[in-house]
């Protein structure tokens, strides 16, 4: 028996803080299948495209954002059926970043939107873009517990106040300040001090940037 012909596309799942509130880009969609219904920003990688390249083209191309997010890949989906069109393998990414803008849609697409992820209603979404979706929400949450990526959905310089703001945001509950503050300080190579105060509430607060150590040791756990 030969090789089975599948099609290979991308969708990505983009987070980022607004208004204190997570939320994940998608797209309207402008044609069938599931013409009108939202999904995630995608589509079919070309035959002479790397799977990033892919990745970052379609996200251009559907919301007019480019480059400056931190994107890595999150997981294959292949289950049968999942595309009205054909057999087809989707390559998903995650990508996030402090600030993106607002995204405009491109031609294929009628519509895009940040989306607050505790709005969405996810099995009104297209294809299993609402599996992915968990699947990418999950991955955030997890990832900033033993990884320095929640410096990434913050601006260059912060204090700590902003950097709890965004782990409340993802893990969807309250953080205590002073445990926490205990712990983004004194894990090695986490948060860099610019010698520099802000006012934060009324009260000069330590300006921060992201350090130089990609992991947690110990993991700031949500528990």
């Amino acid at each position: 028996m030969g090789p089975s012909a599948f099609a290979v596309t991308v969708d990505l799942v983009v987070l980022t803080i607004h208004d204190r509130a997570l939320r994940c880009l998608l797209v309207q969609r402008g044609s069938e299948p599931f013409q009108g219904q939202w999904a995630l920003p995608g589509g079919f990688v070309e035959t002479d495209e790397d799977l990033v390249d892919a990745a970052h083209r379609e996200l251009a191309e559907e919301t007019a954002i480019g480059e400056g997010l931190h994107l890595e890949q999150l997981g294959s989906y292949g289950t049968p059926g999942r595309d009205p069109r054909g057999p087809t393998v989707t390559v998903a990414f995650l990508g996030l970043a402090a600030s993106l803008g607002d995204p405009v849609a491109g031609s294929d697409a009628a519509g895009a939107s940040w989306r607050s992820v505790s709005d969405v209603d996810r099995g009104q979404l297209a294809f299993d873009h609402a599996r992915i979706v968990a699947d990418g929400i999950d991955r955030a949450r997890s990832k900033l517990e033993y990884t320095s990526l929640g410096a990434t959905l913050c601006p260059p310089e912060f204090t700590v106040a902003q950097l709890r703001a965004v782990y409340e945001a993802v893990w969807g509950r309250p953080v205590d300040p002073r445990n926490f503050h205990r712990k983004v300080t004194q894990a090695p190579g986490f948060l860099r001090p610019t010698g520099r105060t802000t006012t934060d509430g009324g009260r000069p607060a330590q300006l921060y940037r992201r350090g130089e150590s990609a992991r947690l040791n110990p993991p700031i756990t949500r528990a």
